[in-house]
């Protein structure tokens, strides 16, 4: 029963972190499109850390819980490299898309009435244009095509997890200690927004485009959300899932064998199981 009960508290968990990280990117996505003269437009870097800090304000909120992946390229890549269960990882996955609808819906209740004002003043529609879609989910940019996005969204979370992977890493000794890690993953996601975010809102996670690309489905923007110009729907969802797996795969095969407190005590265990090996030969108790 307990055991049952931690894993639907693990669930809640992180459900109410991609909630979190929706409610707070989105929003602030929303006054940098929403609004003319926006205080973003000429600070792009406050879009970028505040999507950051809403990624370190949820790990604080919900990590000693599920660990807060809040992100199903990171629970698949936890699962192949770390040993996290993979009969979770569907439901985690699951969970996550869950937060970012109602995040979605979240955002939704606070701006609806200036999405429809900035409609009506730009002559949009939702369904036929789109109108103000880019405040819940990501689309190319400018030159961008989906292909070419699908590869960003490859190398940019392959970034993203091998950071994370690094920053985490019991291992490392250059890592942040204690608690410190998820300042340090909320600055990561905020530079690959700064230095990538034109590219196609460098979504970087499935839960966290889908679950809004869903809610806006079933709120009057219905194809310009799902399947979304040129099929565009699931390039935030394969690229991340892929390159997470990839710069998961990365860390874990090119940096950490060659970390000298991992390499002393691989020979440490590999020692002792020689000895053992050798007491077993000679029978010694």
């Amino acid at each position: 029963m307990f055991t049952n009960r931690q894993f639907f508290g693990e669930l809640i968990s992180e459900c109410l972190a991609v909630m979190i990280i929706v409610l707070i990117g989105d929003s602030v996505a929303a006054m940098y499109t929403l609004y003319d003269p926006s205080p973003y437009k000429l600070s792009y870097w406050g879009v970028c850390i505040v999507w950051g800090l809403g990624v370190t304000i949820a790990i604080y909120i919900t990590g000693s819980v599920s660990g807060t992946h809040a992100n199903p390229a990171v629970s698949i890549s936890l699962a192949l490299y770390r040993g996290f269960p993979w009969k979770k990882v569907l439901p985690y996955c699951m969970a996550q898309v869950m937060g970012g609808l109602i995040g979605a819906i979240l955002v939704y209740t606070l701006y609806q009435p200036v999405i429809d004002h900035y409609n009506l003043a730009h002559h949009l529609d939702r369904a036929i244009d789109g109108g103000a879609a880019g405040v819940f989910f990501t689309h190319p940019g400018e030159f961008v095509t989906p292909m070419h996005a699908f590869a960003d969204e490859v190398i940019l979370t392959a970034l993203l997890l091998f950071g994370i992977f690094a920053v985490t890493c019991e291992y490392n000794t250059q890592a942040p200690q204690a608690n410190s890690s998820a300042l340090i993953i909320g600055l990561l996601v905020a530079s690959i927004g700064a230095c990538a975010g034109y590219l196609e809102g460098w979504a970087i996670n499935p839960a966290r485009d889908f679950g809004p690309r869903l809610f806006c489905f079933l709120s009057g923007w219905k194809y310009s959300a799902l399947p979304g110009p040129d099929n565009f729907w699931w390039v935030p969802i394969v690229g991340p899932l892929c390159g997470g797996v990839i710069g998961a795969g990365a860390y874990q095969f090119l940096v950490r064998p060659f970390i000298p407190r991992y390499a002393a005590t691989t020979a440490q265990q590999a020692t002792a199981g020689q000895v053992t090996d050798h007491e077993d030969i000679l029978h010694i108790p």
